[in-house]
């Protein structure tokens, strides 16, 4: 405690009596803890007459006032506040004293700083009808309750008078957690408080008469819940993984590890030192790691060569942290989680070949994979340091070979992708590089183990001839004489250091127009050819031959040849359409257009010329009019009787010499009425140009 000397502020020292504590302010350092009857500090109060009925109120219950003036305490004090408040009161004179309680590091013995924290607390100095002191209540208080946490004062007494207390706690929700006595201002609790659900409440207190009209206040009436240390430190942040690079130089941060305690932060409660409970594996040192015990950093702790991931047992450690509260004393609480550490590789070792020279056997013509070629790594296979990139760098000119990386097992595969010829070159040798995606660290380099030999020896295979040129194209003309000769043939066998003959066959022919002699190759035709075959594709026959050689087992190459047929005037023109209507009362006697088609190639084809056969008797019927090139327009050259009749037309192309054609075209007179046209009649009456003029030549002759 203060000296007197000290604590003593505000005191009178007149020599006349003046009634009231003499000395109102007092300030004491705050102990651990207040004990059970301990002495907290002497007051004197006189009101110049004696001090009858004399009596004390103390605005913290855990505290009472003796009749001597002796401030005590009723039990084991931790918090009580910054200040409490005592009453007094005689039959002639009453007053008020307040102790401030400093925390042991706070500046005192100048008045003026000793006014500035009064001042800080909020409390005013100036006289009050109600005096309600901040009320401290520790958080899980055990029963019984109701439990008596504090006081409010009257400085104008209690009599006739109520106490009214409201606010959230009292009147409103949560509710019932707090009430007051009517009657004498005591303040109590009636449950456990939980500082972590609501750490403060606002309440507010008045003094009302008999009827319920305020008198005084409403004055606030601030209740703190004081927090225990019933919250464990927890890690929410996991899962905690952190990496460090290989070789890092001592003092590297790898990760921080953070705790939440939802204890008070401004006490101890919640003041949390971390610290590594366990290390596995515990090779190649137990303390490979630190933790800053305030901070949660974690840093390496050996030198760089043991931070080697090649040689570690594992390139994993897993830490147990452990953070407590309490600054890491003893009686703190406790809260663990794992650190996951990854020590990543660099590229400090480079592949390096299984052996200096692989060998490979090839069949000529065949492509696709030759050899696997095999190296070691001793880098993580995860990352770039370990995968492999493999190069050709010398015996590939023709690059006829190529090298890829089998992702799975890192060996290079060696591909053939053109196809060897044995006769050009029965053996390779080449030269191969390996090397890492990503590069080599500064004071590494790739040494003669990251090259390798590999021999490749060809095989010799029976070849297919094969036809020069291939596809082979012809040009004839269609309809040509059958035996006519096509063309020879000429294949020639690749394996020239073997002796073989060669024979030849037809393998396909559509139309089988074609043949060939089985010796010489010659193709001849055994059919007419003809152009307008549907075998024949834009003017061009296809057919396909064979090229046996004498091997064991003989080996077959195959030939295409394209025959390209020119036209000849060997189709006669058609004509289209062959059946036309007319109405018997036609106006427009104009009765079809007719076309005319060959199938044929120009110059074969059109200009057609359009023709009618002769007409005999009084008079014409009808004629022929050309439209263009490939139509003409019969046109009635009078209105006919409903019948049937048959019209000769000719139509001639354009070929040298021309072809010419003649059909018959089918016209039908018929009954139209109402817009309907009625042929029915006309199929009982057949009457045909060609028969009117035999009978009247068959007349004419018997007149003679």
């Amino acid at each position: 405690f203060f000296p007197p000397q000290v604590l003593l502020l505000a005191c009178a020292e007149d020599l006349e009596c003046v009634p009231g504590f003499q000395q109102k302010v007092f300030y004491i350092e705050k102990p651990f803890e207040f004990t059970e009857d301990q002495l907290v500090l002497k007051m004197k109060f006189d009101d110049c007459k004696g001090n009858n009925k004399l009596n004390f109120e103390v605005s913290n219950p855990d505290f009472t006032v003796e009749p001597d003036g002796n401030l005590v305490a009723l039990k084991n004090v931790s918090e009580v506040g910054r200040a409490l408040f005592v009453h007094a009161r005689s039959e002639h004179a009453e007053d008020m004293a307040e102790i401030f309680i400093l925390e042991a590091n706070e500046k005192r013995g100048a008045l003026k700083e000793i006014l500035k924290l009064e001042g800080n607390l909020g409390i005013p100095r100036q006289k009050r009808a109600i005096l309600a002191t901040p009320i401290l209540i520790p958080e899980n208080q055990r029963p019984p309750f109701p439990r008596l946490v504090g006081k409010v004062i009257r400085s104008e007494g209690t009599e006739g008078v109520k106490f009214r207390l409201s606010g959230k706690g009292v009147d409103q929700e949560p509710k019932g957690i707090f009430r007051i006595n009517e009657m004498n201002g005591d303040v109590s609790v009636t449950r456990t408080l939980d500082r972590e659900a609501i750490a403060n409440y606002e309440l507010e207190v008045e003094v009302v008469d008999t009827s319920g009209k305020t008198i005084d206040g409403p004055v606030r009436l601030d209740v703190a819940v004081i927090d225990q240390n019933d919250n464990r430190p927890m890690f929410k942040e996991g899962p905690y993984i952190g990496h460090v690079m290989e070789g890092s130089a001592t003092g590297t941060t790898v990760m921080r590890m953070a705790a939440f305690d939802a204890d008070d932060a401004s006490t101890d409660n919640a003041l949390l030192r971390y610290n590594i409970l366990k290390q596995t594996p515990t090779k190649p040192s137990p303390n490979m790691f630190y933790i800053d015990p305030e901070k949660g950093d974690i840093v390496t702790v050996v030198s760089p060569a043991l931070l080697d991931r090649e040689t570690m047992e594992s390139p994993k450690y897993e830490l147990v942290i452990e953070a407590k509260d309490m600054g890491g004393m003893d009686v703190g609480l406790t809260g663990t989680a794992t650190a996951t550490i990854l020590i990543d590789d660099k590229n400090d070792h480079a592949p390096e070949f299984t052996k200096k020279e692989f060998q490979a056997t090839v069949k000529e013509g065949v492509t696709g994979v030759i050899v696997n070629l095999t190296v070691g790594d001793r880098d993580d296979p995860a990352t770039g340091a370990w995968r492999a990139v493999y190069s050709i760098i010398n015996g590939n000119p023709g690059q006829s070979f190529e090298i890829h990386t089998n992702p799975q097992t890192n060996e290079g595969m060696l591909s053939v992708v053109k196809p060897l010829d044995y006769e050009i070159s029965a053996f390779h040798t080449l030269l191969i590089k390996v090397e890492n995606e990503d590069p080599l660290i500064p004071d590494i380099a790739y040494g003669p183990s990251s090259t390798a030999t590999v021999q490749i020896t060809v095989e010799d295979v029976n070849e297919g001839p094969v036809f020069h040129p291939n596809p082979m194209a012809v040009t004839k003309q269609e309809n040509i004489p059958v035996g006519s000769v096509v063309l020879t043939v000429n294949a020639t066998d690749p394996d020239t250091l073997q002796h073989q003959t060669i024979r030849y066959s037809v393998y396909k022919d559509p139309a089988g127009w074609l043949e060939i002699n089985p010796t010489n190759g010659t193709v001849g035709t055994r059919a007419v050819l003809d152009r307008e075959s549907p075998f024949v594709q834009n003017n061009v026959y296809t057919a396909l031959f064979l090229a046996i050689d004498s091997g064991n087992p003989p080996a077959t190459g195959t030939g295409t040849l394209h025959i390209t047929l020119e036209d000849v005037n060997d189709n006669v023109p058609s004509l289209y359409p062959t059946l036309a209507k007319v109405c018997d009362d036609a106006k427009d006697l104009r009765v079809v257009v007719l076309g005319a088609s060959d199938k044929d190639l120009h110059p074969n084809t059109d200009p057609f010329k359009f023709e009618l056969s002769k007409q005999s008797g009084p008079e014409k019927l009808w004629r022929i009019n050309r439209l263009n090139n490939t139509h003409a327009q019969v046109i009635l050259l009078q209105n006919l009787k409903k019948a049937n009749y048959n019209i000769p037309i000719s139509v001639t192309d354009s070929g040298k010499p021309p072809l010419t054609n003649t059909t018959e075209l089918r016209l039908q007179v018929c009954t139209c009425k109402k817009s309907k046209m009625d042929c029915s009649a006309t199929d009982a009456l057949h009457i045909s140009l060609t028969l009117i003029l035999l009978s009247l030549l068959s007349l004419f002759c018997k007149s003679f």
